[in-house]
């Protein structure tokens, strides 16, 4: 293989060039120059949520798993109680940092083939008044289901409870307003849909919240407060940046804005879901998701019934014709997943479906179509 393989996965994913080529200088921590790009990435960041007025980012090194963590333990009072609707695997993920950052954490088990219900959250919310803050994940790649946001916002601003989102693999692409949208913190990362690469995650927060959350954090690493306040006084990092990764978020922050931001975004990547769904479709795959559910993030697909179907030589043989697929993350039926992100548009989708076609001739699969069973 003698090009880059083609990352269908929801992050790392493939970046352009200008991207790789921007971390190839050697940049030093505490230097001006690198806090000036430091700065620009924050202001950038907090334009695409248009939360100027309201809001702050606070960066923090790491996937961003790591921000969750972080958003959680310094945002939520110790003594505070997470509500966290559950419609996949990293809704539960949520769960167990927030129980293991040593918050309370309840669960609110949903369907995982559809989005979360804002009713049952504001039913629950009314049940118990100890609840003090929901975790709702905006896209829960897990399925790739699309959770409703706007709703579950509207509920917690009208009953006072706090709002942290996980808008990993939605932050770009799906729309964000912060002028319109209440919440706490957001929490996103660079490897996702701004086309960076992976190793900075990064937390916008209500700077009237963040203000109140000084002493919340039993991290001294994880600490958003702390950061914020560092970042604000000197410019700079409390502890060693990932500066080729700051540096190149900042390149892909301009071409997102050259390719027309968050709408452009939205487009070139709905264009590559629907071309990856037609495609399959014709080889006889069926999605796990209805498609008016189904964010143009990541695509899980049921496993063919053919008895020929095998993941791990599948994924090998889509492999070897340049092309990265992601696996299942049901726990009950079989399925694979596909991303639809990163630096990759119609024509990529096409080779993609292409190459998951030749590897079925090689497998000898007649057929993508699922067990009748999961058959809609």
């Amino acid at each position: 293989m003698d090009r880059d393989r083609t990352l269908l996965t929801p992050g790392p994913l493939t970046t352009s060039l200008r991207t790789k080529l921007a971390m190839l200088r050697d940049w030093g921590s505490w230097d001006a120059d690198f806090n000036a790009v430091t700065a620009g990435v924050r202001a950038r960041l907090l334009d695409i949520v248009h939360g100027q007025a309201t809001h702050t980012v606070v960066p923090l090194q790491g996937s961003g798993t790591f921000s969750v963590e972080a958003a959680v333990a310094t945002v939520v009072p110790r003594d505070g109680h997470v509500l966290v609707p559950d419609n996949g695997a990293y809704c539960k993920r949520a769960a167990r940092l927030t129980q293991l950052m040593g918050r309370r954490a309840s669960v609110l088990p949903q369907a995982e083939d559809a989005p979360v219900s804002a009713a049952q959250v504001e039913e629950r919310l009314r049940a118990d008044v100890s609840i003090s803050h929901v975790v709702l994940i905006h896209c829960e790649t897990g399925t790739g289901v699309h959770n409703p946001l706007e709703q579950v916002a509207e509920v917690c601003q009208r009953l006072g409870r706090g709002l942290i989102v996980d808008a990993m693999s939605s932050f770009g692409a799906l729309p964000i307003d912060a002028r319109s949208l209440r919440f706490d913190a957001l929490v996103a990362a660079s490897g996702k849909c701004l086309e960076g690469v992976p190793g900075m995650g990064f937390v916008v927060l209500r700077r009237e919240v963040l203000e109140r959350c000084a002493g919340h954090s039993q991290s001294l690493a994880m600490d958003l407060h702390e950061q914020w306040q560092y970042m604000e006084k000197t410019g700079q990092w409390r502890f060693t940046p990932p500066t080729h990764v700051v540096v190149a978020l900042g390149e892909a922050i301009t071409q997102y804005v050259e390719e027309g931001g968050q709408p452009a975004r939205l487009a070139r990547y709905a264009d590559n879901c629907a071309t990856l769904v037609d495609g399959m479709a014709a080889l006889g795959f069926q999605p796990f998701l209805a498609p008016a559910v189904q964010a143009p993030i990541i695509v899980t697909f049921h496993a063919p019934a053919d008895l020929a179907y095998d993941f791990a030589r599948f994924y090998a043989a889509v492999k070897a014709r340049g092309f990265l697929l992601y696996p299942g993350k049901l726990t009950t039926l079989e399925t694979f997943r596909v991303g639809c992100i990163g630096a990759i548009g119609r024509n990529q989708m096409r080779e993609a479906v292409a190459a998951v076609a030749d590897a079925m001739r090689e497998m000898g699969i007649a057929s993508g179509k699922p067990a009748a069973s999961v058959a809609r």
